[in-house]
């Protein structure tokens, strides 16, 4: 037996959005039926970031991902978000691959957010803002394109070659500059950044809103007015995750939000024991934290089209 080894190329080119999408679905309802295991995330700061251990267990497959946060990276030409993902076989624990969890957490991210806006936001939208044009802005477009019949997206962010890129690198979308409030107006909003304060005002917010709050995604970090949460039906991935480290951390903290204002889980509302969207103009929140049944969906996606395909390079790591 061998490991298989997946650089960034080689999982890249097994990706595929609409896959994505269906696989992590499908994790959230087998995780929404009680089936599988998977703590909270574990959480190792360091001075210029921080480190995730994101172990995760589903029916035939076990993974587990080192992630980091380093948002400083960029001036060391680096992505803000770097990963490894672990691959097991459930019945003997033999590591089956190891591959790259970038690209994997990218994809991952961008369908769970267009998943949760497939539940949460109206049928009929066609514009999608997004705040933060950075390389998780590319996925969550790619990945609202897959759900909805999208016919303008709104990007703002502070830096104006961030934005220059992500509309360079779409040429097949009518993806614009625009101001943060005139962003804050789409029918769905991602809001992607590693704010610590909020960047969205509630004064902004049309009635029948979705919002997929992504960027707070560790304790201290918020991109919302808190106040918006108050109004909104507010669905979560993960309670222990979401209170510690989500959108909803700083305000809980604060007093201004608790956690039995929370309306459901996604899990909870893709098997269908909590109803999505049921009034056109209700503010809907999906606040994602990224959990590991995502990355373990993925990864077995990863690893059974690496079986197919062939060719991989592997080692053998334990020598049987």
């Amino acid at each position: 037996m061998s490991t298989l080894l997946l650089d960034k190329n080689a999982v890249q080119s097994m990706l595929n959005m609409a896959d994505v999408i269906n696989v992590v679905e499908e994790a959230f309802t087998v995780w929404g039926q009680g089936k599988g295991n998977m703590p909270a995330k574990s959480y190792l700061p360091v001075e210029h970031g921080d480190f995730r251990a994101m172990p995760a267990a589903l029916p035939g497959c076990v993974s587990m991902k080192w992630v980091n946060a380093h948002p400083q990276n960029s001036s060391h030409n680096l992505p803000t978000v770097m990963a490894i993902v672990i691959y097991n076989d459930p019945e003997t624990g033999y590591p089956l691959a190891v591959m790259d969890g970038t690209r994997i957490t990218a994809y991952r991210t961008g369908a769970t957010a267009a998943i949760a806006s497939k539940y949460l936001a109206r049928r009929d939208s066609r514009t999608l803002g997004i705040v933060g044009a950075g390389c998780q802005a590319y996925t969550q477009i790619l990945a609202h394109a897959e759900v909805f019949g999208l016919e303008q997206i709104n990007v703002f962010d502070i830096s104006k070659v961030a934005m220059g890129r992500l509309i360079r690198s779409l040429p097949e979308f009518s993806v614009r500059e625009c101001p943060l409030e005139e962003v804050a107006t789409s029918d769905i909003i991602c809001t992607l950044t590693p704010s610590r304060s909020p960047v969205i005002k509630k004064e902004w917010i049309v009635a029948g809103t979705h919002i997929n709050a992504v960027g707070a995604d560790a304790e201290g970090k918020e991109e919302l007015d808190p106040s918006i949460l108050r109004e909104a039906m507010v669905v979560i991935d993960d309670p222990r995750q979401a209170s510690t480290g989500g959108e909803i951390n700083v305000p809980i903290r604060k007093g201004l939000f608790t956690i039995d204002e929370i309306y459901a889980t996604l899990a909870e509302v893709v098997v269908g024991k909590k109803q999505g969207r049921t009034d056109s103009k209700i503010i809907t929140i999906f606040d994602s934290t990224g959990i590991a049944i995502e990355d373990a969906a993925v990864a077995k996606l990863v690893f059974e089209k690496a079986q197919q395909i062939g060719g991989f390079p592997s080692v053998d790591f334990v020598g049987v």
